[in-house]
Protein backbone atom coordinates (compact mmCIF):
# COMPACT_ATOMS: atom_id res chain seq x y z
CA UNK A 1 0.00 0.00 0.00
CA UNK A 2 1.40 3.44 -0.96
CA UNK A 3 2.15 6.08 1.65
CA UNK A 4 -0.74 8.20 0.35
CA UNK A 5 -3.18 5.29 0.58
CA UNK A 6 -1.92 4.45 4.07
CA UNK A 7 -2.39 8.07 5.09
CA UNK A 8 -5.93 8.21 3.72
CA UNK A 9 -6.74 4.93 5.44
CA UNK A 10 -5.55 6.47 8.69
CA UNK A 11 -7.72 9.53 8.02
CA UNK A 12 -10.83 7.42 7.53
CA UNK A 13 -10.07 5.33 10.61
CA UNK A 14 -9.60 8.45 12.70
CA UNK A 15 -12.86 9.92 11.45
CA UNK A 16 -14.74 6.73 12.29
CA UNK A 17 -13.46 6.79 15.86
CA UNK A 18 -15.51 9.91 16.51
CA UNK A 19 -14.91 13.33 18.10
CA UNK A 20 -13.64 12.05 21.46
CA UNK A 21 -10.86 10.02 19.88
CA UNK A 22 -10.03 12.79 17.44
CA UNK A 23 -9.56 15.26 20.30
CA UNK A 24 -7.32 12.90 22.29
CA UNK A 25 -4.35 13.34 19.96
CA UNK A 26 -2.77 15.82 17.62
CA UNK A 27 -2.86 15.21 13.87
CA UNK A 28 -0.56 16.70 11.25
CA UNK A 29 -1.69 17.15 7.65
CA UNK A 30 1.25 17.24 5.26
CA UNK A 31 1.39 18.00 1.54
CA UNK A 32 3.80 19.36 -1.03
CA UNK A 33 2.16 22.79 -0.98
CA UNK A 34 -0.05 25.09 1.11
CA UNK A 35 -1.96 28.12 -0.13
CA UNK A 36 -1.33 31.06 2.19
CA UNK A 37 -4.55 33.06 1.87
CA UNK A 38 -3.06 36.19 3.46
CA UNK A 39 -0.21 36.54 0.97
CA UNK A 40 -1.76 34.72 -1.99
CA UNK A 41 1.42 32.66 -2.23
CA UNK A 42 2.21 28.95 -2.04
CA UNK A 43 4.35 27.55 0.75
CA UNK A 44 6.30 24.32 0.23
CA UNK A 45 6.59 21.31 2.57
CA UNK A 46 3.35 22.17 4.32
CA UNK A 47 2.53 20.90 7.80
CA UNK A 48 -0.75 21.80 9.53
CA UNK A 49 -0.99 20.52 13.10
CA UNK A 50 -4.50 20.09 14.49
CA UNK A 51 -5.84 19.36 17.95
CA UNK A 52 -9.55 18.88 18.38
CA UNK A 53 -11.38 21.34 16.13
CA UNK A 54 -8.60 23.95 15.92
CA UNK A 55 -5.31 24.50 14.15
CA UNK A 56 -2.44 24.71 16.63
CA UNK A 57 0.57 25.08 14.32
CA UNK A 58 1.43 25.69 10.65
CA UNK A 59 4.92 24.92 9.36
CA UNK A 60 6.80 24.98 6.08
CA UNK A 61 9.71 22.70 6.93
CA UNK A 62 8.01 19.35 6.35
CA UNK A 63 8.73 18.32 9.94
CA UNK A 64 6.01 16.66 11.99
CA UNK A 65 6.39 17.16 15.77
CA UNK A 66 7.10 14.09 17.86
CA UNK A 67 4.04 12.15 18.97
CA UNK A 68 1.78 13.64 16.30
CA UNK A 69 -0.08 11.38 13.88
CA UNK A 70 0.85 12.22 10.29
CA UNK A 71 -1.60 12.21 7.40
CA UNK A 72 0.38 12.77 4.21
CA UNK A 73 -1.55 13.93 1.15
CA UNK A 74 1.50 13.95 -1.11
CA UNK A 75 1.46 15.95 -4.36
CA UNK A 76 -1.44 18.14 -3.31
CA UNK A 77 -2.13 21.69 -2.17
CA UNK A 78 -3.68 22.38 1.21
CA UNK A 79 -6.10 25.32 1.33
CA UNK A 80 -8.43 26.83 3.90
CA UNK A 81 -11.95 25.46 3.68
CA UNK A 82 -13.71 27.42 0.94
CA UNK A 83 -16.49 29.95 1.56
CA UNK A 84 -19.42 30.64 -0.76
CA UNK A 85 -21.13 33.91 0.19
CA UNK A 86 -24.22 33.47 -2.00
CA UNK A 87 -26.07 30.16 -1.98
CA UNK A 88 -29.65 28.93 -1.75
CA UNK A 89 -28.90 25.67 -0.03
CA UNK A 90 -32.51 24.61 0.52
CA UNK A 91 -33.47 24.78 -3.17
CA UNK A 92 -32.24 23.72 -6.60
CA UNK A 93 -33.56 24.49 -10.07
CA UNK A 94 -35.84 21.84 -11.48
CA UNK A 95 -39.05 21.66 -13.48
CA UNK A 96 -40.46 25.18 -13.05
CA UNK A 97 -44.15 24.30 -12.92
CA UNK A 98 -43.66 21.43 -10.50
CA UNK A 99 -41.58 23.54 -8.15
CA UNK A 100 -44.09 26.39 -8.15
CA UNK A 101 -47.30 24.35 -7.93
CA UNK A 102 -46.45 20.97 -6.41
CA UNK A 103 -43.68 21.58 -3.90
CA UNK A 104 -43.66 23.49 -0.64
CA UNK A 105 -41.09 24.54 1.93
CA UNK A 106 -41.59 21.12 3.51
CA UNK A 107 -40.33 19.44 0.34
CA UNK A 108 -37.33 21.75 0.38
CA UNK A 109 -36.59 21.01 4.02
CA UNK A 110 -36.66 17.26 3.37
CA UNK A 111 -33.99 17.45 0.65
CA UNK A 112 -31.84 20.35 1.86
CA UNK A 113 -29.39 18.13 3.75
CA UNK A 114 -28.47 16.43 0.45
CA UNK A 115 -27.46 19.79 -1.03
CA UNK A 116 -25.50 20.58 2.13
CA UNK A 117 -23.54 17.33 1.83
CA UNK A 118 -22.72 18.00 -1.83
CA UNK A 119 -21.54 21.50 -0.97
CA UNK A 120 -19.28 20.20 1.78
CA UNK A 121 -17.84 17.49 -0.47
CA UNK A 122 -16.96 20.22 -2.98
CA UNK A 123 -14.70 21.80 -0.36
CA UNK A 124 -17.01 24.55 0.88
CA UNK A 125 -16.94 24.42 4.66
CA UNK A 126 -18.77 27.74 5.18
CA UNK A 127 -21.64 29.30 3.22
CA UNK A 128 -23.90 32.30 3.53
CA UNK A 129 -27.47 31.42 2.59
CA UNK A 130 -29.17 34.50 1.17
CA UNK A 131 -32.88 33.81 0.92
CA UNK A 132 -34.79 30.80 2.15
CA UNK A 133 -38.33 29.52 2.15
CA UNK A 134 -39.73 29.86 5.63
CA UNK A 135 -36.77 29.26 8.01
CA UNK A 136 -35.46 26.12 6.35
CA UNK A 137 -31.90 27.46 6.28
CA UNK A 138 -32.01 28.20 10.00
CA UNK A 139 -33.24 24.68 10.77
CA UNK A 140 -30.57 23.16 8.53
CA UNK A 141 -27.86 25.30 10.14
CA UNK A 142 -28.98 24.16 13.57
CA UNK A 143 -29.06 20.48 12.58
CA UNK A 144 -25.53 20.75 11.16
CA UNK A 145 -24.31 22.53 14.29
CA UNK A 146 -25.79 19.76 16.43
CA UNK A 147 -23.94 17.17 14.36
CA UNK A 148 -27.14 15.50 13.16
CA UNK A 149 -26.43 15.99 9.45
CA UNK A 150 -23.27 16.81 7.52
CA UNK A 151 -22.83 20.16 5.86
CA UNK A 152 -20.95 23.45 5.84
CA UNK A 153 -21.16 26.11 8.50
CA UNK A 154 -24.19 28.17 7.49
CA UNK A 155 -24.89 31.84 8.02
CA UNK A 156 -28.64 31.91 7.45
CA UNK A 157 -30.81 34.81 6.33
CA UNK A 158 -34.29 33.40 6.64
CA UNK A 159 -36.63 35.11 4.20
CA UNK A 160 -35.17 37.81 2.00
CA UNK A 161 -36.93 41.18 2.28
CA UNK A 162 -38.59 42.86 -0.67
CA UNK A 163 -41.39 45.23 -1.63
CA UNK A 164 -44.81 44.15 -2.83
CA UNK A 165 -44.44 43.12 -6.48
CA UNK A 166 -40.68 42.89 -6.17
CA UNK A 167 -38.16 40.18 -7.06
CA UNK A 168 -38.91 38.60 -3.67
CA UNK A 169 -42.69 38.49 -4.17
CA UNK A 170 -43.60 34.92 -5.17
CA UNK A 171 -47.06 36.01 -6.28
CA UNK A 172 -45.78 38.48 -8.85
CA UNK A 173 -47.55 38.06 -12.21
CA UNK A 174 -50.11 35.58 -10.90
CA UNK A 175 -53.84 35.87 -10.40
CA UNK A 176 -54.79 37.91 -7.31
CA UNK A 177 -57.03 34.99 -6.36
CA UNK A 178 -54.08 32.66 -5.93
CA UNK A 179 -52.71 32.58 -2.38
CA UNK A 180 -49.39 31.33 -1.06
CA UNK A 181 -49.54 30.61 2.64
CA UNK A 182 -46.59 30.73 4.99
CA UNK A 183 -44.05 33.28 6.14
CA UNK A 184 -43.02 36.04 3.79
CA UNK A 185 -40.26 38.63 3.52
CA UNK A 186 -42.54 41.21 1.88
CA UNK A 187 -42.46 44.55 3.68
CA UNK A 188 -43.42 48.04 2.49
CA UNK A 189 -42.46 51.25 4.28
CA UNK A 190 -39.96 51.89 7.05
CA UNK A 191 -42.07 50.60 9.94
CA UNK A 192 -42.88 47.32 8.22
CA UNK A 193 -39.24 46.90 7.20
CA UNK A 194 -38.00 47.38 10.77
CA UNK A 195 -40.54 44.85 11.98
CA UNK A 196 -39.51 42.33 9.31
CA UNK A 197 -35.81 42.64 10.14
CA UNK A 198 -36.62 42.10 13.81
CA UNK A 199 -38.81 39.12 12.91
CA UNK A 200 -35.97 37.46 10.98
CA UNK A 201 -33.47 38.13 13.77
CA UNK A 202 -35.92 36.81 16.37
CA UNK A 203 -36.12 33.46 14.61
CA UNK A 204 -32.44 32.97 13.94
CA UNK A 205 -31.18 35.04 10.98
CA UNK A 206 -27.42 35.63 10.95
CA UNK A 207 -27.57 38.03 8.00
CA UNK A 208 -30.26 40.15 6.34
CA UNK A 209 -30.77 39.99 2.57
CA UNK A 210 -33.07 42.29 0.62
CA UNK A 211 -33.94 43.09 -2.99
CA UNK A 212 -32.69 46.55 -3.92
CA UNK A 213 -33.53 45.92 -7.57
CA UNK A 214 -35.62 43.76 -9.83
CA UNK A 215 -34.13 40.45 -10.92
CA UNK A 216 -33.85 37.73 -13.53
CA UNK A 217 -35.72 34.70 -12.20
CA UNK A 218 -38.93 36.55 -11.36
CA UNK A 219 -41.89 37.92 -13.26
CA UNK A 220 -41.23 41.70 -13.24
CA UNK A 221 -40.59 43.26 -16.61
CA UNK A 222 -37.45 45.03 -15.44
CA UNK A 223 -34.24 43.26 -14.54
CA UNK A 224 -32.63 46.10 -12.64
CA UNK A 225 -34.94 48.95 -11.60
CA UNK A 226 -34.88 49.96 -7.91
CA UNK A 227 -37.66 48.35 -5.88
CA UNK A 228 -37.23 50.18 -2.58
CA UNK A 229 -36.88 53.91 -1.96
CA UNK A 230 -33.64 55.31 -0.54
CA UNK A 231 -35.35 55.76 2.82
CA UNK A 232 -36.49 52.15 2.83
CA UNK A 233 -33.01 50.87 1.95
CA UNK A 234 -31.52 53.06 4.66
CA UNK A 235 -33.95 51.50 7.13
CA UNK A 236 -33.00 47.92 6.18
CA UNK A 237 -29.36 48.67 6.90
CA UNK A 238 -29.93 50.78 10.01
CA UNK A 239 -32.13 48.19 11.69
CA UNK A 240 -29.96 45.24 10.65
CA UNK A 241 -26.76 46.85 11.88
CA UNK A 242 -28.53 47.76 15.11
CA UNK A 243 -28.87 44.01 15.65
CA UNK A 244 -25.26 43.41 14.53
CA UNK A 245 -26.38 41.72 11.33
CA UNK A 246 -24.65 42.41 8.03
CA UNK A 247 -26.72 43.23 4.96
CA UNK A 248 -26.55 41.69 1.48
CA UNK A 249 -28.35 43.62 -1.26
CA UNK A 250 -29.59 41.87 -4.39
CA UNK A 251 -28.88 44.54 -7.00
CA UNK A 252 -28.54 44.21 -10.77
CA UNK A 253 -29.32 47.74 -11.95
CA UNK A 254 -26.91 50.67 -11.75
CA UNK A 255 -29.17 53.03 -9.80
CA UNK A 256 -30.21 50.36 -7.32
CA UNK A 257 -26.55 49.45 -6.73
CA UNK A 258 -25.70 53.07 -5.95
CA UNK A 259 -28.68 53.45 -3.62
CA UNK A 260 -27.77 50.27 -1.73
CA UNK A 261 -24.13 51.33 -1.35
CA UNK A 262 -25.18 54.76 -0.08
CA UNK A 263 -27.46 53.02 2.42
CA UNK A 264 -24.41 51.22 3.81
CA UNK A 265 -24.92 47.61 2.76
CA UNK A 266 -22.03 45.23 3.36
CA UNK A 267 -22.23 43.54 -0.04
CA UNK A 268 -23.77 43.95 -3.46
CA UNK A 269 -25.02 40.64 -4.82
CA UNK A 270 -24.81 40.21 -8.61
CA UNK A 271 -23.76 43.80 -9.37
CA UNK A 272 -24.56 43.33 -13.02
CA UNK A 273 -24.61 46.92 -14.28
CA UNK A 274 -21.75 48.80 -12.69
CA UNK A 275 -20.69 52.19 -14.00
CA UNK A 276 -17.69 54.25 -12.93
CA UNK A 277 -19.66 56.09 -10.25
CA UNK A 278 -20.96 52.85 -8.74
CA UNK A 279 -17.45 51.40 -8.68
CA UNK A 280 -16.09 54.55 -7.03
CA UNK A 281 -18.85 54.45 -4.42
CA UNK A 282 -18.14 50.79 -3.61
CA UNK A 283 -14.45 51.55 -3.16
CA UNK A 284 -15.21 54.57 -0.98
CA UNK A 285 -17.55 52.62 1.29
CA UNK A 286 -15.55 49.38 1.27
CA UNK A 287 -18.53 47.50 -0.12
CA UNK A 288 -17.91 43.95 -1.29
CA UNK A 289 -19.01 42.72 -4.70
CA UNK A 290 -20.38 39.16 -4.75
CA UNK A 291 -20.85 38.38 -8.44
CA UNK A 292 -22.20 35.03 -9.66
CA UNK A 293 -20.24 35.01 -12.92
CA UNK A 294 -20.63 31.29 -13.70
CA UNK A 295 -24.35 30.58 -13.66
CA UNK A 296 -25.18 32.49 -16.87
CA UNK A 297 -23.76 29.46 -18.69
CA UNK A 298 -26.08 27.09 -16.82
CA UNK A 299 -29.21 29.23 -17.17
CA UNK A 300 -28.85 29.66 -20.91
CA UNK A 301 -28.03 25.98 -21.42
CA UNK A 302 -30.63 24.37 -19.17
CA UNK A 303 -33.53 26.63 -18.21
CA UNK A 304 -35.55 26.18 -21.40
CA UNK A 305 -35.45 22.42 -20.76
CA UNK A 306 -36.58 23.07 -17.18
CA UNK A 307 -39.59 25.01 -18.55
CA UNK A 308 -38.69 28.36 -17.02
CA UNK A 309 -40.61 31.22 -18.67
CA UNK A 310 -38.93 32.57 -21.77
CA UNK A 311 -39.16 36.07 -20.32
CA UNK A 312 -36.76 35.06 -17.54
CA UNK A 313 -34.32 33.48 -19.97
CA UNK A 314 -34.39 36.62 -22.11
CA UNK A 315 -33.63 38.74 -19.05
CA UNK A 316 -30.60 36.56 -18.41
CA UNK A 317 -29.44 37.16 -21.97
CA UNK A 318 -29.52 40.89 -21.23
CA UNK A 319 -27.40 40.74 -18.08
CA UNK A 320 -25.09 37.72 -18.44
CA UNK A 321 -22.23 39.24 -20.40
CA UNK A 322 -22.85 42.72 -18.98
CA UNK A 323 -22.41 41.30 -15.48
CA UNK A 324 -19.11 39.67 -16.42
CA UNK A 325 -17.84 42.88 -17.97
CA UNK A 326 -18.86 44.76 -14.81
CA UNK A 327 -16.97 42.20 -12.74
CA UNK A 328 -13.91 42.70 -14.91
CA UNK A 329 -14.02 46.48 -14.42
CA UNK A 330 -14.53 46.09 -10.67
CA UNK A 331 -11.52 43.79 -10.39
CA UNK A 332 -9.35 46.20 -12.39
CA UNK A 333 -10.48 49.11 -10.21
CA UNK A 334 -9.69 47.31 -6.96
CA UNK A 335 -13.21 46.75 -5.62
CA UNK A 336 -13.25 44.18 -2.82
CA UNK A 337 -14.41 40.82 -4.21
CA UNK A 338 -15.89 37.92 -2.25
CA UNK A 339 -16.77 34.56 -3.79
CA UNK A 340 -20.47 33.87 -4.29
CA UNK A 341 -22.12 31.64 -6.86
CA UNK A 342 -25.93 31.64 -6.48
CA UNK A 343 -25.71 27.85 -6.06
CA UNK A 344 -29.19 26.41 -6.30
CA UNK A 345 -29.73 28.18 -9.60
CA UNK A 346 -27.31 25.50 -10.81
CA UNK A 347 -26.61 22.18 -9.03
CA UNK A 348 -25.10 22.30 -5.56
CA UNK A 349 -21.63 20.84 -5.49
CA UNK A 350 -20.62 22.57 -8.72
CA UNK A 351 -19.61 25.72 -6.82
CA UNK A 352 -15.96 25.27 -7.82
CA UNK A 353 -16.76 25.86 -11.49
CA UNK A 354 -16.89 29.58 -10.81
CA UNK A 355 -13.14 29.88 -10.13
CA UNK A 356 -12.35 29.46 -13.82
CA UNK A 357 -14.86 32.17 -14.78
CA UNK A 358 -13.37 34.58 -12.25
CA UNK A 359 -9.93 34.13 -13.77
CA UNK A 360 -11.33 34.35 -17.30
CA UNK A 361 -12.81 37.74 -16.40
CA UNK A 362 -9.90 39.46 -14.77
CA UNK A 363 -8.71 37.86 -11.54
CA UNK A 364 -5.52 35.92 -11.07
CA UNK A 365 -5.87 32.41 -9.69
CA UNK A 366 -4.54 33.64 -6.34
CA UNK A 367 -7.10 36.46 -6.23
CA UNK A 368 -9.94 34.06 -6.98
CA UNK A 369 -8.79 31.77 -4.16
CA UNK A 370 -8.50 34.72 -1.78
CA UNK A 371 -12.05 35.75 -2.73
CA UNK A 372 -13.24 32.34 -1.49
CA UNK A 373 -11.12 32.32 1.66
CA UNK A 374 -9.78 35.36 3.48
CA UNK A 375 -11.94 37.93 1.64
CA UNK A 376 -15.12 35.94 2.14
CA UNK A 377 -14.28 35.48 5.82
CA UNK A 378 -13.81 39.24 6.14
CA UNK A 379 -17.19 39.94 4.53
CA UNK A 380 -18.86 37.49 6.90
CA UNK A 381 -17.11 38.94 9.94
CA UNK A 382 -15.48 35.56 10.63
CA UNK A 383 -11.76 36.17 10.00
CA UNK A 384 -11.02 35.06 13.56
CA UNK A 385 -12.62 31.68 12.83
CA UNK A 386 -12.27 30.69 9.16
CA UNK A 387 -10.69 31.70 5.86
CA UNK A 388 -7.02 31.06 6.64
CA UNK A 389 -4.75 28.30 7.87
CA UNK A 390 -3.54 29.84 11.13
CA UNK A 391 -3.21 28.73 14.75
CA UNK A 392 -6.43 29.28 16.67
CA UNK A 393 -8.77 29.10 13.69
CA UNK A 394 -11.08 26.20 12.96
CA UNK A 395 -9.35 23.25 11.34
CA UNK A 396 -11.25 23.69 8.08
CA UNK A 397 -8.76 22.32 5.57
CA UNK A 398 -9.18 21.00 2.04
CA UNK A 399 -6.78 19.60 -0.53
CA UNK A 400 -6.70 19.49 -4.31
CA UNK A 401 -4.27 17.48 -6.43
CA UNK A 402 -1.41 19.44 -7.98
CA UNK A 403 -1.08 23.22 -8.01
CA UNK A 404 -4.28 25.31 -8.45
CA UNK A 405 -2.26 28.45 -9.19
CA UNK A 406 -1.08 26.72 -12.35
CA UNK A 407 -4.49 25.19 -13.16
CA UNK A 408 -7.48 26.79 -11.43
CA UNK A 409 -9.74 24.01 -12.76
CA UNK A 410 -8.23 21.77 -10.07
CA UNK A 411 -10.62 23.53 -7.67
CA UNK A 412 -13.30 21.26 -9.12
CA UNK A 413 -11.34 18.20 -7.96
CA UNK A 414 -11.29 18.53 -4.19
CA UNK A 415 -9.94 15.26 -2.83
CA UNK A 416 -9.84 15.93 0.91
CA UNK A 417 -12.16 17.87 3.21
CA UNK A 418 -11.74 18.47 6.93
CA UNK A 419 -14.19 20.64 8.85
CA UNK A 420 -13.51 21.52 12.45
CA UNK A 421 -10.90 18.80 12.76
CA UNK A 422 -13.22 16.09 11.47
CA UNK A 423 -12.47 14.42 8.16
CA UNK A 424 -15.53 14.67 5.94
CA UNK A 425 -14.00 13.40 2.69
CA UNK A 426 -10.82 11.51 1.84
CA UNK A 427 -10.15 9.80 -1.45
Amino acid sequence: MSLLRQSLAAVVALALLGPAAAQSERVALTADRLFDADSGQLRSNAVVVIEGERIVEVRSDGKVPDGVRRIDLGDATLLPGLIDCHVHIDWQSGDFNEQILRRSAIDQAVIAHVYARRTLDAGFTTVRNVGSSEFVDVALRNAINRGEVAGPRILASGMALGATGSHMDSGMGMSPYLRFDGFSGIADGVDAIRAKVRFNVKYGADVIKYAASAGVLSEEESVGDPQYSQEEMNTVVDESHRWHRKVAAHAHGTEAIKMAVKAGVDSIEHGSMLDDEAIALMKKHGTYLVADVYNDDYILAEFARLKFPQSMIEKERKVGRVQRESFQRAVKAGVKIAFGTDAGVYPHGDNGKQFAKMTEWGQTAAQALQAATINAADLLGRKDQVGSLKPGLYADVIAVPGNPLDDINLMQKVSFVMKGGKVEKAR
